[in-house]
């Protein structure tokens, strides 16, 4: 891909883009809090059984 290309290819994208509603950024800031809750969940259990079986 070329300079062109990519600037051309970059308007298009900041064209159809748009600044989320508050209601938006409030359920995408609620699904990544999820997300990262459950990713440390994971870890912590992994650690718990890695500590209680292995430990």
């Amino acid at each position: 891909m070329g300079l062109k290309e990519f600037i051309m290819e970059s308007r298009r994208v900041l064209r159809v883009t748009k600044k989320p509603t508050k209601q938006e950024y409030v359920t995408i800031v609620k699904v990544s809090g999820l997300g990262i809750m459950a990713i440390g969940l994971i870890g912590f259990f992994i650690t718990l059984i890695k500590q209680t079986f292995l430990g």
